[in-house]
């Protein structure tokens, strides 16, 4: 099956302001552009086809695709995007570029009025495979108000959408601690979320494979899914064991540099439907 994504290069990525666990360390941004590129060609090899969204000088995070918009189709409005409200402000200045690139190519954009609340795209909503569903946190980027108003939205649509709570500031988006690797499997660090909202995604697979705190905060929860590869940062034997047993083939692609930043590879692109 043909997938195709949307990735910024990292011509202006940079570490400028903490706003996560992981933020502080200087960037390498040759090294950067080196990783990026080596994802880049990783999923071409793949079948994967990426497009591109030139990046704007001023705004380092504009490299993590996945944030400033949730992407998806329906069979009522057609393709469809749903602007994020960033919680930081120099996050925000990112969406009406990618609202712009999105509306150019014929995407319905659904606008919603959160009032105050927050809402990080994918880094926060994650579609089950098969678009049955939608699983969506909340607790340190996106807010339980945000959630309930995208639920709202995505009703009107007959798609259904999950609440999780996030607890762990390590794992401050949902894309670094579950991930769903196939409609009846997916990758979770449990110890990231409420005990009631790590109850809900066990009910949600048929097989729930358990990353280590060690392993989810070193982003092995954070890779890619696409056409029979899991691209991940790093990769331990419980990991290797996963994907073997889930008949995915692990890709490894450094991502140390964007890791400063807290974020790696699942946040470096935006599936496109």
């Amino acid at each position: 099956m043909s997938q195709r994504v949307l990735m910024c290069p990292p011509t202006f990525f940079d570490v400028r302001e903490i706003k996560n666990p992981y933020m502080g360390q200087p960037v390498d941004r040759a090294l950067a552009r080196q990783q990026w590129e080596s994802l880049s060609v990783a999923l071409g090899e793949a079948g994967v086809t990426i497009e591109i969204i030139e990046p704007k000088e001023g705004l380092e995070d504009m490299v993590f695709s996945a944030n400033p918009i949730f992407v998806g189709f329906d069979s009522k409005v057609g393709k469809f995007v749903v602007p994020s409200r960033m919680r930081y402000a120099s996050r925000q200045k990112e969406v009406p570029f990618y609202i712009e690139w999105f509306r150019e190519r014929g995407y319905k954009v659904l606008d919603l009025d959160l009032q105050g609340e927050y809402l990080e795209g994918h880094g926060d909503l994650l579609w089950h495979p098969d678009h049955s569903e939608i699983w969506a946190a909340y607790g340190f980027r996106s807010t339980r108000g945000g959630v309930e108003k995208f639920a709202q939205l995505m009703q009107g649509l007959g798609i259904f959408v999950t609440p999780l709570q996030l607890v762990d500031d390590h794992c401050y988006h949902l894309d670094t601690c579950l991930c769903p690797l196939n409609q009846e499997a997916a990758l979770i660090f449990a110890g990231a979320f409420s005990p009631a909202s790590a109850k809900l995604v066990r009910k949600g697979w048929r097989r729930i494979h358990e990353l280590s705190k060690e392993e989810a905060h070193n982003f092995m929860g954070n890779g890619i899914v696409a056409n029979g590869r899991y691209f991940t940062p790093h990769l331990t034997p419980n990991l290797e064991r996963i994907l073997l047993q889930e008949g995915l083939t692990p890709v490894k692609v450094d991502t140390s540099e964007f890791e400063k930043s807290g974020g790696s590879l699942f946040c470096m692109k935006a599936f496109l439907y």
